[in-house]
């Protein structure tokens, strides 16, 4: 057999199949010759001919060497720190300059359009904490979203990178629109995309610079893999520049927050002979038992408003406007109201969140200015049908002129159990309307009150499913013994509170499991506006009681057994509470 021969009998048997391709040129050496050089490019070795040439035979204990890609988890975390980032760079220039942050605009639009079932279960679930739950909420569902952003960055940069520029544009559309503020509120939000995105761009190209192929028999283009020590680096440094930017804008905020206190704190005139009326004093008798004291200490009083963030008020600048459907439209600064005849009111004021038994209820003295003089001095007009109330943040709320007229005690409060009307309680004037829930009367941080009619305007609640008219519901608590509290055998004390503003309390009753209805003690009766202690008597053996309580006001109307939800105007019912005697 000649040579050439040879060669093509070497060539089928490594080339199976493909042999049929040159099998032809047998006995051809020139032929075969030509066709040898275009077979060069032609990988003869794709095939695998049996499982045990393609296997390694290595030592399955030695160190694997790992790819030369990124782990997958990567991106969403690059995504997820530069979020971060963008989020803190935005927050300390918005302090920086003083407008809205934009977690708080964010968190405070979505606030402002919440349905009141969501409203309800919000404070059922996490009552005061309703705020703090909020933000919590909206921090996960940004994560969310930047992980997203991450994952999605690393296959496709420009649409990862949009994301984080679209939080940037929403947040600053939501925070420009936000009542009191301008423009300027955009800059914090186009600031934060700005970085945020250059830093997700950065992170990816570290990501993703071995992310491709390696091509033979050149030199592999990522011998190394990928910079895993420069992605580490880069990441932390930027979680603790956040973590800096973070604090030093948290610190900022409780330092102006802490200036608007302090101006405030030698600014509360006295009640005097001079004035309206002296001092309140509240006599021994309006407490009978120790648990609930007749006026609720301020740092014990509730607080539910629609505010994510203590407005930043500059007291220098502020100004109450009393304008609308009236002769003559009033502005008064801060001093023209502390120059004003003072007064001193105890009034019972309450939330219409408040659940049957629950504690979104306070008593206080309350020192400032009867709303009454001040819209004689501007002068009403007779067709005004409402006072509408605007809130330095933009809350908004209604009630009656009749209610400022009808002789009752309602007030411009700058003053609070003695002391200057605390921030969180509306400084530097909030309104307190006796009988009303304070969704349709209780303005804090108050800066406009227009007089006008139902039709022109709604309070803020009032699109959103509540009443227009929301007059407080006679109502009674049991507040000894405490619930799930066991209680010793023998003589038991049951006692509470209940009120019935504008009309006050004649009397309480107490129904221990299906018994009769018994009187309770009342205390000494301090006004019809604020509520009234009750305390009852029984010898209790040991087992489980049912106790239920109602009050009954000095018209003659006793509340209502009927069970309803605080939506629209007021939860009825009668408290009823099963302690253990032991």
């Amino acid at each position: 057999m000649s040579p050439s021969c040879h060669v093509v009998h070497v060539m089928m048997l490594m080339m199976g199949d493909d042999c049929k391709v040159i099998h032809f040129l047998h006995g051809t050496p020139r032929l075969i010759n030509r066709q040898l050089t275009r077979l060069r490019c032609i990988d003869i070795f794709n095939k695998t001919t049996s499982n045990s040439v393609s296997q390694t035979e290595t030592d399955p204990s030695a160190p694997q060497k790992h790819g030369s890609q990124s782990p997958n988890w990567t991106a969403p975390v690059a995504g997820l720190i530069s979020s971060i980032y963008a989020v803190c760079i935005a927050t300390l220039t918005a302090v920086l300059i003083n407008v809205v942050t934009p977690l708080n605009a964010v968190g405070s639009e979505f606030i402002d359009h919440t349905p009141k079932w969501l409203k309800n279960l919000a404070i059922q679930t996490f009552g005061t904490n309703n705020k703090s739950a909020l933000k919590i909420g909206m921090l996960l569902v940004i994560s969310w979203l930047a992980l997203l952003a991450g994952s999605i960055a690393r296959r496709k940069l420009l649409a990862g990178i949009s994301v984080i520029a679209g939080f940037g544009i929403f947040g600053g559309l939501i925070s420009s629109a936000r009542p009191s503020q301008s423009a300027l509120a955009v800059l914090p939000c186009l600031l934060g995309a700005i970085f945020g995105s250059r830093l997700l761009a950065k992170l990816i190209k570290i990501i993703t610079r071995h992310d491709f192929p390696i091509e033979s028999p050149r030199e592999s283009r990522a011998p190394l893999g990928w910079d895993r020590r420069r992605f580490i680096a880069t990441a932390s440094k930027t979680a603790l520049i956040s973590a800096l930017f973070g604090t030093v804008a948290s610190r900022l905020e409780n330092k102006k927050l802490s200036e608007v206190r302090q101006t405030a704190q030698n600014s509360l005139p006295k009640i005097g002979a001079g004035n309206d009326s002296v001092a309140t004093k509240i006599p021994s008798g309006t407490q009978i038992f120790a648990e609930t004291p007749f006026i609720t200490p301020n740092r014990d009083f509730y607080r539910i408003d629609t505010a994510l963030s203590l407005p930043r008020i500059d007291i220098k600048t502020w100004s109450l406007q009393i304008g609308g459907m009236v002769k003559t439209p009033l502005k008064l600064s801060y001093d023209d109201l502390l120059a004003r005849p003072m007064v001193e009111r105890t009034i019972t004021i309450c939330c219409v969140s408040n659940e049957v038994g629950g504690p979104y209820i306070g008593n206080a003295v309350w020192q400032g200015v009867l709303l009454a003089d001040l819209l004689e001095q501007a002068g009403v007009d007779p067709r005004a049908e409402q006072i509408f109330g605007t809130s330095a943040d933009g809350w908004t709320c209604g009630f009656p002129v009749a209610a400022a007229l009808d002789k009752r005690d309602a007030m411009i409060a700058i003053g609070m159990n003695g002391t200057v009307l605390p921030l969180e309680h509306g400084y530097p004037a909030r309104v307190i309307i006796p009988g009303l829930y304070g969704y349709v009367s209780a303005t804090k941080w108050l800066t406009n009150l227009d007089l006008t009619t139902w039709r022109e305007a709604e309070g803020y609640w009032v699109p959103l499913g509540w009443s227009r008219d929301a007059p407080i519901k006679t109502q009674s608590r049991i507040d000894v013994p405490r619930r799930d509290e066991n209680v010793a055998a023998g003589r038991i004390a049951i006692a509470g509170v209940a009120w019935a503003q504008q009309h006050g309390i004649e009397k309480v009753e107490v129904r221990i499991d299906s018994g009769d209805w018994k009187k309770a003690t009342l205390a000494l009766d301090f006004s019809d506006d604020t509520w009234r202690q009750w305390k009852y008597e029984f010898d209790a053996k040991p087992g489980e009681y049912q106790i239920q309580v109602r009050a009954t006001d000095k018209t003659g109307e006793t509340q209502t057994q009927e069970v309803s939800r605080p939506d629209p105007d007021g939860a009825t019912g009668y408290h009823t509470r099963t302690i253990k005697v032991i």
